[in-house]
């Protein structure tokens, strides 16, 4: 990041720059269509996350952001957690 902190290069970003890294994650190729690194993908993810989080992007808008399922039923306890395991593709 030639000597640019992590919170420096988000708040560098314009809105172009954090779309175009947006897709980039999303698809996994840079614009000019190399593909990312998984080192790429992670930290690119990490910055478009942030700079949502720095520019107030709805929450509803936000990468990643899975719209509530209404539930007609009463009789789920909607309190409850729920965990969730992320893995890799090809993982078992």
């Amino acid at each position: 990041m030639s000597g640019q902190s992590f919170e420096e290069l988000v708040d560098g970003m314009s809105q172009e720059v954090w779309y175009s890294m947006r897709r980039a994650v999303e698809t996994g190729r840079w614009p000019d269509g190399r593909v990312l690194t998984r080192e790429q993908r992670e930290l690119s993810l990490q910055a478009v996350l942030a700079w949502e989080i720095r520019n107030q992007v709805p929450e509803n808008e936000r990468t990643g952001y899975v719209a509530p399922v209404a539930c007609e039923s009463h009789d789920h306890d909607h309190d409850r957690e729920q965990p969730v395991t992320l893995r890799q593709p090809g993982e078992q």
